[in-house]
């Protein structure tokens, strides 16, 4: 069976949409951790509003290095308890809005957390009595390919932002809480 000339150029569209549907790159994925925390916003803020500061209530960082202080443009290096290190650039920092927020600079290890490429944002605010912290993430998978390995797949991206920040608020509520750091 041949095709007339008018449905060569119909099939071939239907072919190449079959075959774009098949083929696509990662989606970003999200993810949104929160606590509450029995100490003032302003408390809670003095232990969390300083970029490079993460290390004294992080328990997953073994350190935390910066430059440039809160201001717009500042990085952080994370080195990783679990091994990895993070470089992170500083976009925005709203000390009265007690807001900071902040995205992966170079190059990522995969070794550290399982994304590409990530943007976060942390937000201390007034809840009843105390504080509610709210940690936003947005980030592709390790592997940006169609078919990423199990290690470097959204799945995987997800748990280890969600373990990252989950671990992060929870050290960030004992030190606030309790008045202590983690190092």
């Amino acid at each position: 069976m041949r095709l007339s000339h008018l449905a060569r150029p119909a099939t071939f569209a239907l072919v190449l949409a079959a075959t774009m549907a098949l083929a696509h790159g990662p989606t970003p994925q999200k993810v949104n951790q929160s606590i509450a925390i029995k100490a003032s916003p302003d408390a809670v803020w003095k232990v969390a509003g300083d970029f490079a500061g993460i290390g004294r209530w992080h328990p997953g960082v073994a350190k935390a290095t910066g430059e440039g202080g809160n201001k717009e443009g500042a990085g952080r290096t994370l080195t990783l308890k679990t091994g990895g290190t993070l470089k992170e650039g500083l976009d925005e920092w709203k000390g009265e809005a007690r807001s900071y927020s902040y995205r992966m600079s170079g190059e990522p290890d995969l070794k550290a957390l399982p994304v590409s490429s990530y943007s976060a944002t942390l937000t201390v605010s007034p809840d009843g009595d105390g504080a509610k912290v709210e940690w936003m993430g947005r980030f592709y998978r390790g592997d940006t390919g169609n078919e990423p390995p199990d290690t470097l797949s959204d799945e995987a991206g997800r748990e280890a932002m969600n373990r990252f920040f989950a671990e992060g608020l929870k050290g960030l509520k004992a030190a606030a809480e309790g008045g202590k750091a983690t190092q």
